[in-house]
């Protein structure tokens, strides 16, 4: 039986008397003991530091001296920490750029999952330094090589919470651990290596105006850059270990890692702010290539799409087929950097042009609603970053993972004033439905993906697709019926340097008659899946399925 849970606050301080008293007031109104690390601080610091201590109000300060660096005094405080019979630490930096009401909902989750690594992702401000900023993403690319993984998206955030068993397990077995601005890093490595789970929750964090900070620009980068080093050869030595720790997943579409999602949202969104499109693209090249060559599962997807869209006569370049698939993964980079420019308002007005919209201009002017249905084929979230507040405002974009609301959420932060609205689902239940059908009555217009089966949801049809039959999810057609109004699909494919929209009436309503109900959604399915095949075939490097579509839900074999 496992023993209780108990958490406690690590603050390690370096010359930060003017911000602790602030932090150290609002961990104790959570509860939360506090250990005081003063690391090696000037006389004034430590004097205002050591009036802290209060043992009974569970406020203590210990002194290192001489300064042991910020790894130095948090693996002091988890000394203390685990002398003193807590399970669990919280380590905030002292420099107060961490947003401290974050601290409930990290120990929340820390609670419902105690044997992960629970840290903050930082969501920043225009006080952040352009240089500091670019060295995280240097970081977080290095990372993602370092664990074979992308679910790292930040790990140099000041502020987590810690399961202090392998903690001690690892500093009792002698792992080299930086002791400086090395340390958050190298640790949460350290960790993941040895299967501790890291689960992320946004922070905000800003850069005060007088804010002290310890980072030696020279002397602490070079630690860095020797740390990755280690971290890396560390890496390929205890590779059969990492992947026997590394979690098996299903192959349902919705648990594949970002790798077949979107890599690196914040870094796409950086990038493209900073350097365009042509200078995005070249920079995340070797980053393309690095997924491209570790990403099995979707390297193998790409390679099958294509050979059996060219078996059908599909445009597809006569190259090596590793050579098209990479095109495809580049493509697929180019498609995100694409978005992110359009939400930032860089993308020039004509970037998409009309196609097959005489249904679109029927719906605009229609005071009812419609239902849309999407395929993640070509660049639909281009199309809505571009639209005009009034019609963006009509949008409800119905998401089935966190990672797209994650997805939509970025997008957001990027544009607030577009509006668009989603809803994330795993399966629509009556209520649902109701309050959808409600939002069509009000002229609202539902856009659901047509080309992925719902994670917790048995109602597929097959229909032949690309010459074999495949699942798709009934959900579009079954929703479409209950909310009674006109259904349309909807594609946004790169022609060029310009996008084209295209926007054609599936039906005027869907009806499914209990005798014949199964019957009539496979041809509703069937026009849905023909259309599609159309545009695979027309555009197949804009496929951006990546992951077996013909058998979604087979098991992946153990490492």
């Amino acid at each position: 039986m496992k023993a209780a849970m108990r958490v406690c606050a690590i603050v390690p301080s370096h010359n930060h008397a003017r911000t602790v008293g602030g932090i150290v007031k609002a961990l104790r109104s959570t509860g939360l003991p506090v250990f005081i690390i003063d690391d090696g601080s000037d006389a004034a610091t430590r004097s205002t530091l050591a009036a802290f201590d209060n043992p009974l109000d569970d406020i203590r300060v210990s002194r290192l001296e001489p300064n042991q660096g910020k790894g130095g005094a948090v693996l002091h405080g988890f000394q203390l920490a685990l002398a003193a019979g807590f399970t669990h630490a919280l380590q905030i930096d002292a420099d107060g750029q961490h947003d401290i009401t974050a601290v409930p909902s990290l120990l929340a989750l820390a609670r419902t999952h105690p044997d992960a690594l629970v840290t903050g992702v930082p969501i920043y401000d225009r006080s952040v330094p352009i240089g500091r900023a670019i060295g995280r993403y240097i970081t977080h690319f290095w990372v993602w090589i370092e664990t074979l993984s992308l679910h790292i998206r930040d790990s140099m955030c000041g502020l987590r919470v810690y399961p202090l068993a392998p903690v001690a397990k690892l500093c009792a077995d002698g792992e080299r651990i930086g002791r400086r601005m090395d340390f958050d890093t190298e640790i949460m490595v350290r960790l993941v290596w040895r299967g501790v789970r890291v689960i992320e929750q946004p922070v905000a964090v800003t850069y005060p105006v007088g804010n002290t900070s310890n980072f030696d620009l020279w002397r602490d980068n070079l630690r860095i850059t020797a740390m990755h080093t280690r971290l890396f050869f560390g890496m390929i030595r205890r590779l059969p270990q990492i992947l026997r720790h590394r979690a098996q997943q299903s192959r349902h579409w919705a648990r594949i890692a970002e790798r077949g999602a979107y890599w690196g949202l914040e870094t796409w969104a950086f990038a493209a702010r900073l350097l365009g499109r042509r200078g995005c693209l070249c920079i995340m090249a070797p980053v393309v290539l690095y997924f491209y060559l570790t990403g099995a599962e979707q390297r193998r997807a790409s390679h099958d799409f294509l050979r059996r869209v060219a078996a059908l006569g599909a445009p597809v370049p006569k190259h090596l087929p590793w050579l098209n698939g990479l095109r495809h993964f580049m493509s697929f980079a180019g498609r995100a950097v694409d978005t992110f420019i359009g939400w930032t308002g860089r993308m020039r007005p004509d970037a998409v042009r009309p196609g097959k919209v005489a249904d679109l201009e029927v719906a605009e002017r229609s005071a009812t609603g419609a239902l849309f249905i999407i395929a993640h084929l070509g660049n639909v979230d281009l199309a809505r970053a571009l639209l005009d507040d009034v019609t963006g405002d009509r949008l409800l974009v119905l998401v089935h993972t966190r990672h797209a609301e994650m997805y939509n959420r970025l997008l957001r932060k990027y544009r607030p004033a577009a509006g668009i609205n989603t809803w994330q689902v795993t399966e629509l239940g009556p209520e649902a439905a109701m309050e959808l059908k409600a939002r069509v009555e009000q002229g609202a217009w539902v856009v659901i993906a047509g080309d992925r089966i719902p994670v917790k949801s048995d109602r597929v049809s097959a229909a032949p697709f690309l010459g074999q039959p495949a699942p798709f999810s009934q959900g579009p057609y079954i929703l479409a019926s209950l909310l009674d109004c006109p259904v349309y699909t909807l594609f946004c494919v790169r022609k060029g340097d310009t996008y084209q929209l295209d926007v054609e009436k599936l039906a005027d309503r869907i009806q499914l008659p209990r005798q014949d109900r199964a019957g009539a959604l496979a041809q509703y399915v069937g026009q849905f899946a023909a259309r599609l095949e159309r545009y695979a075939l027309e555009n197949p490097l804009q496929w951006y399925n990546f992951f077996d579509f013909w058998n979604p839900g087979r098991r992946e074999p153990r490492a």
